[in-house]
C-alpha cells in the first residue's frame, strides 16, 4: 500500500500527534471551558468540529503541496526548511512562554449539535496558528521524490486526528477535573512545554542536517 509511511516515519509523527494532542492550547481550551458550562456531550460535539477543520486543512496541505512538488521540488524543500525553522521557533516559544490553559465558564442556553460542530470547526479552521503549523508540519514527514505523496500526506491528516481524538475525548469527559488539576500543577505544564520542545527541535534539526548534505 504505497500511501502507507514507512514505519519509523509513522512511529514519530505518532509520537508527535500524541503530543500536541497531550498540549494545552486553544483547541482544549474550548472543549473543557464548553464541557464545564454545558455538558460533556456539547463538548463532545465541539471536538468533532475541530476535527473536521483538521480535515480541510489536511486536504489544503495534501494537494497544496503536491501541485508544489510538481511546480518546482526546489520550493518543496524551500517550504520543508522553513517548516523546520518554524518548528524550531515553536520549540523556543513553547520554553519561553510555556502553556497555558485559561478555562472561562460561560453560562447560556446550549447549543444544538449541529451548532456545536460548526463551532468547532470554523474556530479551527480559521485560526491562523493551525493553518500556519499544518502548512509547515505534515509536509516533514514526505520526500519531493515520493509518487504516493498525496495519498501519504492525506493517510497522515486523518492519522492525526485516530491520534488525537482519544485524548480528545478524554479531556471533555475528565474535564472539570483536568482544569482544575492542570492549574494547579504546572510543573506538568512545564514538563510538557519541555517536551514538546526537544521533539520539535529534534525534527527541525533533522530536516537542517538532510538538506545540508
Amino acid at each position: 500500500m504505497d500511501f502507507l509511511p514507512s514505519l519509523p516515519t509513522l512511529l514519530a509523527f505518532s509520537a508527535a500527534g500524541l503530543l500536541l494532542a497531550m498540549t494545552p492550547g486553544p483547541d482544549m481550551t474550548l472543549s473543557i471551558g464548553r464541557a464545564l458550562s454545558q455538558g460533556k456531550k456539547p463538548a463532545l460535539f465541539i471536538v468533532l468540529g475541530t476535527s473536521l477543520g483538521i480535515v480541510v486543512h489536511t486536504m489544503l496541505v495534501a494537494f497544496g503541496v503536491s501541485a508544489l512538488i510538481t511546480a518546482s521540488p526546489t520550493a518543496f524543500m524551500i517550504l520543508k526548511t522553513g517548516g523546520a525553522a518554524y518548528l524550531l521557533w515553536l520549540a523556543i516559544q513553547a520554553i519561553r512562554f510555556g502553556s497555558s490553559l485559561s478555562v472561562n465558564r460561560v453560562e447560556g442556553a446550549k447549543g444544538t449539535p449541529l451548532a456545536n460542530i460548526s463551532t468547532g470547526f470554523w474556530v479551527n479552521l480559521l485560526n491562523p496558528k493551525v493553518i500556519i503549523f499544518f502548512m509547515t508540519f505534515l509536509p516533514q514527514f514526505v520526500s519531493a521524490g515520493d509518487p504516493a505523496v498525496t495519498q501519504k500526506l492525506l493517510f497522515l491528516g486523518f492519522f492525526f486526528i485516530l491520534v488525537g481524538m482519544p485524548v480528545n475525548m478524554l479531556v471533555v469527559l475528565t474535564a472539570d477535573w483536568l482544569a482544575s488539576w492542570l492549574q494547579k500543577n504546572r510543573r506538568v505544564m512545564r514538563g510538557m512545554d519541555y517536551t514538546f520542545a526537544g521533539v520539535f527541535s529534534l525534527f527541525a534539526m533533522k530536516i537542517f542536517f538532510t538538506h545540508a548534505r
